[in-house]
């Protein structure tokens, strides 16, 4: 078992910045890698980010290349997602979730485990 606890999410204005955080705990070693998602009312879960958590490399939802940065810190076992000029269509849930497998991580098929979500509201 693998748990996740998000943090960071609140209120900003459109243009400002936010940072999540996701801490895990459990048997991360299994962890291969880590992703972040977002739903908004009324609509699908849909991908935001994702990281490979051995090697790092990154993924990124194209409406969000440029403005958000994921990564992570193997000793604290905690990713982060930076978010930079929010716009107020991204309110929304923001997910943090864990990939034993790592096949099609853009998915949400391919994750395991997932954290509580954190709100994140950003006004217009």
């Amino acid at each position: 078992q693998v748990q996740l606890v998000e943090s960071g999410g609140g209120l900003v204005q459109a243009g400002g910045s936010l940072r999540l955080s996701c801490a895990a705990s459990g048997r991360t070693f299994n962890v291969y890698a880590m992703g972040w998602f977002r739903q908004a009312p009324g609509k699908e879960r849909e991908f935001v980010a994702a990281i490979n958590w051995r090697s790092g490399t990154t993924y990124y939802a194209d409406s969000v290349k440029g403005r958000f940065t994921i990564s992570r810190d193997k000793a604290k076992n905690t990713e982060y997602l930076q978010m930079n000029s929010l716009k107020p269509e991204e309110t929304a849930v923001y997910y943090c979730a864990a990939s034993l497998s790592g096949w099609t991580i853009t998915t949400a098929q391919a994750y395991d485990y997932w954290g509580q979500g954190t709100q994140v509201t950003v006004s217009s």
